[in-house]
């Protein structure tokens, strides 16, 4: 019996669950670039280029392993550009019997892969993705009913579940979480290693002219390429990082210095997300360094939080709370994405720092995400679905799968509180302590109020304010309420009409 086994972009792992029993002797394997899935938002230039590069070299590397791969190009002259049109065409020409998928990353990919049994009329095999550790049926029995969410209790589940720094029941380092321990302010001489970086090969190359010609208004610079776009070559990105980069990572993750984008994180998420590496291969990485070079115990659970706590947690809301998670807005956010999250054009050297490096590389850390560029969406009151597209769009790992509960959840609060118990929200403060951007800024990190003053500063207790009926009762913010109550009226007056009169400012694209 012939099968068509399809393999979508974000599926490059050789032992996937739609490839496990494969006849290399009947079975054909479909993959398909297609202009749609890097056009319905303009993703980064280099992220196309990396998504086209994987999937060919992952393609010949099925075919060097004799597996038979049907594989149409961007540019070949029967690209249908629709994937049930060429899964069609392989059903009718080679009489397949049933299609084989896993389960698709996205949920609107899933809705279209659940149609084609009546479509087609054979059966469409939806299998499990077993690179998760949790599957969406497992999460959703976890989460129950409830109204709240926490994911440091999902974090130990999965822990306990797959014995991962685990010292018989009992966690290693006698804590399970030592984020307390990773949020050292960025030393004044750090010796940050190189990154590791991968040489474009004949196929990279023809890919970024490709990218050049059909995508070339898209946002991001394309080069210079620095991916790993092979399984081989993420395997010594993994290694480079557990060598030269973990031991401080834990320390310095929160950091930010200018014109250092990488620092000590492991740039991994690219290879997580697209399938070059698992998770549980860099969980065991990172757990075998621990107890064979000794590396500090915060270094290695805050790398495995990541993956495990963050990762498979907001992979797990996502299936459990769409589609209706994609159009929450808690507070009404409602303004516009302002022209410097594109154009870097800003006064605030703290955002044209992040937006400057997610232009050049489809990156920034975490914290250059979150408390950064996504604490003055929140503060600004950004409409959710304008900052969910640029976080699609900028990011090669950004999927909807992980990009929509990290932004609407952590960065946005617009979820009201179901994947994180306060909003991330900050003063200058914080950007000032975790980085050195406020040393070469136009506003003063030190001034509240005022035309010199960071915008953050009185931004974030407007955005207290304007909310206050939302968030007085939760017991994480609550206190800020009793502090802006003590203010002096002209203080008051002072937030309000600064804010006013920034935000009034903005410029934006048409």
């Amino acid at each position: 019996m012939t099968n068509l086994r399809i393999i979508l972009c974000d599926q490059l792992t050789h032992d996937i669950s739609s490839l496990s029993d494969i006849n290399k002797d009947e079975d054909i394997v479909l993959m398909v670039e297609l202009h749609s899935e890097f056009t319905y938002v303009k993703h980064h230039k280099k992220k196309i280029a990396f998504l086209l590069s994987a999937m060919r070299h992952f393609s010949a590397e099925l075919s060097n392993a004799n597996v038979n791969v049907c594989y149409v190009k961007l540019e070949d002259q029967n690209n249908k550009n629709l994937l049930k049109d060429h899964v069609k065409e392989i059903i009718e020409k080679y009489s397949v019997k049933r299609v084989i998928i896993t389960h698709p990353s996205e949920y609107r990919i899933l809705q279209e892969i659940k149609q084609w049994k009546s479509i087609f009329s054979i059966p469409v095999q939806i299998r499990e993705d077993n690179r998760f550790l949790c599957t969406p049926g497992e999460f959703s029995q976890w989460a129950g009913d409830k109204k709240q969410l926490r994911m440091e209790f999902f974090y130990r589940e999965i822990r306990k579940k797959h014995d991962i720094l685990m010292n018989g029941n009992k966690p290693e380092g006698g804590k399970w979480n030592f984020d307390n321990e990773n949020q050292k302010s960025p030393a004044k001489y750090l010796n940050i290693p190189e990154k590791y970086e991968a040489t474009p090969d004949k196929i990279t190359i023809e890919v970024m002219q490709l990218v050049n010609k059909h995508f070339g208004d898209h946002f991001g610079d394309l080069g210079p390429f620095f991916f790993a776009v092979t399984r081989d070559d993420a395997k010594v990105a993994l290694s480079h990082f557990i060598e030269r980069r973990l031991k401080k990572f834990g320390d310095y993750q929160d950091a930010m210095i200018e014109n250092e984008p990488w620092m000590f994180h492991s740039h991994l998420s690219f290879y997580l997300n697209c399938g070059l590496l698992t998770a549980m291969e860099c969980i065991r990485a990172a757990e075998h360094a621990y107890h064979s070079k000794s590396l500090p115990i915060n270094a290695v659970e805050g790398f495995i939080r990541q993956i495990i706590g963050w990762r498979e947690y907001v992979r797990g809301i996502y299936w459990h709370k769409m589609p209706d998670y994609k159009n929450e807005n808690f507070f009404g956010a409602d303004r516009k994405l302002p022209d410097f999250f594109w154009h870097a054009n800003s006064k605030m050297n703290c955002i044209n720092q992040c937006v400057t490096e997610t232009k050049r590389h489809a990156y920034a850390h975490h914290i250059q995400r979150l408390m950064v560029l996504g604490n003055f969406a929140l503060l600004a009151g950004i409409n959710p679905n304008q900052v969910n597209e640029w976080y699609l769009i900028v990011y090669a790992d950004a999927y909807e799968w992980v990009e929509l509960p990290n932004v609407t959840g952590m960065v946005l609060f617009a979820d009201g509180g179901y994947l994180a118990s306060k909003p991330y929200a900050a003063s200058g403060a914080y950007i000032n302590k975790m980085s050195n951007y406020c040393n070469n800024c136009s506003f003063n990190v030190n001034s509240k109020n005022g035309q010199e003053a960071c915008p953050f500063n009185y931004l974030y207790w407007n955005f207290i304010v304007q909310n206050r009926e939302k968030l007085e009762k939760n017991p994480r913010i609550s206190m800020m309420y009793r502090v802006y109550d003590k203010m002096s009226e002209k203080k008051r007056r002072d937030i309000e009409s600064d804010s006013q009169n920034f935000l009034g400012l903005i410029k934006y694209d048409n």
